[in-house]
C-alpha cells in the first residue's frame, strides 16, 4: 500500500484547530486515533488515553479540546504524579484562608479555572484513593467544595484523563477505585508506541525537521537529509522513549551535524548498536511463510556479512578480521553472494520530503513486520 508523506487529512481543513496538524501519522493506529478524535471532540464525554509515555497523550486531549466548542476557553493542564499528594488537593479544588499551614490567602483550583472548558488529568493512576473518591463526585455532580470551606462551588467542565499504567491491574491490587475507572473510561483512545508504527518514522523525522528550520536563526539554513543507511537505522530501532525520544534526536543531530545530509556514523551508538542486533536476525524468518533451513542460513550470513562492511566502510581486510576469517574467503563469499552492489548505495541520501524522492528510492516495507508493505516511499 503506497502512502504519500503527509499530515492526517484533517489537517488541511480549515475548520480544524492547527493544533491537529502536530499529531502526523498514517498508519493504522493513528487513523483510527483520528477517527475518534473527531468524534468525540465536539461531545462533553469523558476521555481516558492510555500509552507510553511519549506517544503524544498530551498532544490527543489539546486536539480534543481545540476542535470542540470549548476550544474558546481554557484546558488547564495537571500533571498528578509531579505534586504530592498533600497538595494535590489544594492543586485541584483550592482552599480557603487559613485552611492550613501557609494558606495565607485563598486560592482558587484548577477546577475553577478551567470552568467552561476541559481539564486534562494526566497520570491519573498516581492518584491518591481519597482524592480519587472526590474526583469521582466531581465527575458526578459537577460540584466540589474549596480545602477548608463548606461552601459548594457548581462548574461545567469536560475531564480528560491520561496514564501510562495499566488501571485493571491497579483495581486488582487497590490502588485505584474500579467505579472512578468506569467513569473516566466512556471514550478510550489508546496511543500506540513508535515501535508499532514504524512507517510513520520518515513522516515525523520530516516534521521535526521542517520545525527545526523554522524555528533556525540561521540566515540560509536548509532542511537536513539522511542517508538511507541512516534512515533505515532509525526504523529498525525499538525507541523505547517513543515520539519524545525521536523528537529529542532530531534536534541534536540538526544543531550537531555540520553536514547538510546526517549518515550513519553521526547516529548515537546506542542506536546503531540496537538496531544492529535487531537486524542480525532475517526478517523473512518472522513472517509465517519461513523459508527452509539452508536459505535462512544464506541470507544470515550475507546480513552478517554486509553488517561488517558497513561497519569498518568496505575496507575488506578489517571486517575479515571482525568476522573472524581470512581476507580471501571474505572476497569470495561477497563475490559467490553479488554483495558488490550495495557498496556503491549504502549511503544513497534520503529525505523525507515529497518533492526529493526518486522513483523506487526508498521502500521501507522490507524493514516492517507486517503482511503487506505499510509504507513504499515514491513520487
Amino acid at each position: 500500500m503506497n502512502q504519500q508523506c503527509s499530515k492526517h487529512p484533517i489537517a488541511h481543513d480549515k475548520k480544524m484547530s492547527p493544533m491537529y496538524t502536530e499529531i502526523i501519522g498514517e498508519c493504522l493506529e493513528m487513523k483510527e486515533v483520528f477517527q475518534t478524535i473527531e468524534k468525540v471532540a465536539d461531545t462533553d464525554s469523558t476521555v481516558l488515553i492510555t500509552g507510553e509515555s511519549g506517544t503524544g497523550k498530551e498532544l490527543t486531549a489539546r486536539a480534543i479540546h481545540s476542535n470542540s466548542s470549548r476550544r474558546n476557553n481554557q484546558m488547564v493542564v495537571l500533571n498528578c504524579g509531579a505534586i504530592p499528594s498533600e497538595l494535590l488537593e489544594s492543586e485541584l479544588f483550592g482552599h480557603e484562608k487559613g485552611a492550613f499551614t501557609g494558606a495565607h490567602q485563598p486560592r482558587i483550583g484548577r477546577f475553577e479555572m478551567a470552568d467552561g472548558g476541559t481539564i486534562f488529568l494526566d497520570e491519573i493512576g498516581d492518584m491518591s484513593p481519597g482524592l480519587q473518591v472526590k474526583l469521582l463526585r466531581v465527575l458526578q455532580e459537577q460540584c466540589f467544595e474549596r480545602v477548608g470551606s463548606v461552601k459548594t462551588i457548581h462548574v461545567d467542565i469536560r475531564i480528560i484523563s491520561a496514564t501510562n499504567k495499566d488501571l485493571r491491574k491497579a483495581i486488582q491490587t487497590g490502588t485505584f477505585r474500579e467505579d472512578l475507572y468506569y467513569r473516566l473510561n466512556v471514550i478510550p483512545i489508546n496511543m500506540p508506541s513508535l515501535n508499532k508504527r514504524k512507517s510513520d518514522i520518515p513522516l515525523l523525522i520530516n516534521h521535526f525537521l521542517e520545525k527545526r528550520q523554522a524555528h533556525s536563526n540561521k540566515n540560509g539554513n536548509h532542511k537536513k537529509m539522511f542517508s538511507k543507511r541512516a534512515m533505515e537505522t532509525l526504523i529498525n530501532y525499538q525507541w523505547p522513549g517513543n515520539i519524545r525520544e525521536l523528537e529529542n534526536l532530531i534536534e541534536r543531530l540538526s544543531i550537531l551535524v555540520d553536514s547538510h545530509t546526517i549518515r550513519y556514523q553521526d547516529l548515537p551508538e546506542k542506536i546503531k548498536e540496537k538496531s544492529a542486533i535487531r537486524n542480525t536476525i532475517p526478517e523473512s524468518i518472522m513472517e509465517r511463510n519461513w523459508p527452509g533451513f539452508n536459505q535462512a542460513v544464506d541470507q544470515f550470513q550475507k546480513n552478517l556479512i554486509l553488517q561488517a562492511l558497513n561497519q569498518t566502510n568496505w575496507i575488506k581486510a578489517k571486517a575479515a578480521t571482525l568476522l573472524k576469517m581470512n581476507r580471501t574467503t571474505l572476497v569470495e563469499k561477497i563475490k559467490k553472494m553479488d554483495l558488490e552492489s550495495f557498496e556503491n548505495h549504502r549511503e544513497r541520501e534520503f529525505t523525507p520530503s515529497d518533492q526529493f524522492y526518486r522513483p523506487g528510492e526508498f521502500n521501507i516495507s522490507h524493514l516492517l513486520r507486517t503482511e503487506k508493505p505499510t509504507i513504499s516511499i515514491t513520487k
